[in-house]
């Protein structure tokens, strides 16, 4: 697998390709093309999330309203129970997320 591969078609929902799965930790590719969270919206996950934005550009947005927008190369810790959401996701370039979930 090379993470910068693109399926040629890129549709209506995020791609989620699972790299590594253990007891413990999950790696996931995630490619977002313009998705974001539905209006009211957010995660509250139970593990801790680490991810890496390779490519594109996307928002994240904590409950408390603090906004981080993200650049390729800008990372994220997410806490577990760190309830966020995602604002935007470009689509020119889609993005690549690198992500690693973490048990608490």
């Amino acid at each position: 697998m090379n993470i910068f591969t693109l399926p040629e078609i890129l549709g209506a929902e995020e791609i989620f390709d699972e790299i590594l799965s253990r007891s413990n930790v999950r790696i996931e590719r995630i490619i977002s093309c313009g998705q974001s969270s539905p209006p009211g919206f957010w995660y509250d996950q139970e593990w801790h999330e680490w991810v890496v934005l390779l490519q594109g550009r996307a928002g994240v947005e904590w409950k408390d309203g603090t906004l981080h927008a993200l650049a390729a190369g800008d990372c994220l810790f997410i806490p577990a129970h760190q309830v966020h959401r995602v604002t935007f996701t470009s689509t020119e370039p889609p993005c690549i997320w690198l992500a690693v979930h973490m048990a608490p």
